[in-house]
């Protein structure tokens, strides 16, 4: 067994000498070495098998020198394997000449998304009057996304929103105001937050529509808080968006979870309320829903609602990033074509 581990050791070492002149193939003469050698089937394996053949109280010796055998060649196979990668990167080296007086390749710089942009102008404005941002979780509960919003089981309220159910409790959800029910729930008053996030509705693709869109949802809950408030927080919030001279107009509409309810519209900053091709020659654009919490919402949420009242308001960040940079289809945004992406 001594004279075999022998002859494998010396054949091993004369075999890794001799890839000194295979030249850019010596690498691979290594590599098969160490598969012939010391591989499942190489030599030294197939002798380790042959061990039962060996008398007991002798094997704890042979199986030392084949591990040292082992050792010998693998440490010379390394150094080899190394000198090797040494010659061949000096010779790519050498051979791969860099001009550098060519012009350099131009790296393309990524920006950021025109939804992206929207929303962190209407971030920072809000941030500016003492909101929070909060986020809240994609899939909802029913409770969350309807019931604790003042639309019970069965409402017809329902309908309107072509909602993705997962199963009967759960799904993904319509709008963010689920985000404010559970800040509400946390009992830290008074609250002044936005909600920004992706919600999901079964609707047909196309340059209004789409199934997964963004909405960016306010609310605010402290005592004494009117219809007055709610006024001014969004028309300076108008102002800052799309101009100091922009006017805002409300209108009386129905949302379950506020009472009052209305629609915000302003005034055209195309044409500056004058009427044009862009407000279809109203001089105005409809651009969120708002209203006061409805007392229901508030007493679900823990709240009392003869000490406490507050107002929130809707707003879909898309109609506003079409809006504020003129685009006509909402699916350019979603293409990412950079044609239409580099122009922001």
């Amino acid at each position: 067994m001594k004279e075999k581990l022998e002859q494998i050791k010396e054949e091993a070492l004369k075999q890794i000498e001799l890839t000194g002149a295979a030249g850019a193939q010596a690498l691979e003469k290594l590599n098969e070495i160490r598969v012939n050698y010391l591989g499942k089937k190489g030599e030294l394996t197939t002798l380790l098998k042959a061990m039962k053949d060996v008398a007991v109280e002798e094997r704890p010796r042979v199986g030392q020198m084949v591990n040292e055998v082992r050792s010998e060649i693998e440490e010379v196979l390394e150094r080899a394997t190394e000198k090797m990668k040494a010659a061949v990167l000096e010779g790519r080296l050498k051979a791969e000449t860099i001009d550098v007086t060519l012009p350099a390749k131009k790296s393309n710089v990524g920006h950021r998304h025109p939804n992206t942009i929207a929303l962190e102008e209407m971030e920072r404005i809000f941030i500016g009057m003492g909101y929070e941002v909060v986020e809240g979780p994609e899939i909802e509960t029913d409770y969350y996304n309807f019931e604790a919003l003042n639309i019970p089981a069965d409402h017809p309220a329902k309908d309107e929103q072509d909602t993705f159910f997962i199963n009967g409790d759960f799904l993904l959800r319509t709008q963010t105001s689920g985000t404010q029910v559970h800040e509400m729930e946390k009992g830290k008053l008074p609250i002044r937050m936005i909600a920004p996030g992706r919600v999901f509705r079964s609707d047909e693709v196309d340059a209004t529509h789409s199934p997964s869109f963004h909405q960016v949802e306010g609310l605010v809950i402290d005592r004494h808080i009117t219809f007055a408030d709610l006024k001014g927080t969004l028309a300076e919030f108008a102002r800052e968006l799309f101009g100091e001279e922009t006017k805002v107009k409300f209108r009386p509409h129905h949302f379950n979870f506020t009472e009052p309810s209305a629609e915000m519209d302003v005034s055209c900053f195309k044409c500056g309320g004058k009427g044009c091709r862009f407000c279809k020659g109203s001089g105005w654009i409809e651009i969120l829903g708002c209203g006061m919490v409805h007392p229901n919402v508030l007493t679900m949420s823990g709240i009392d609602p003869e000490e406490y009242s507050g107002f929130a308001f809707g707003v879909g960040l898309e109609r506003i990033t079409l809006l504020k940079y003129e685009i006509d289809d909402m699916r350019l945004l979603y293409e990412n074509d950079i044609r239409f992406l580099k122009q922001f």
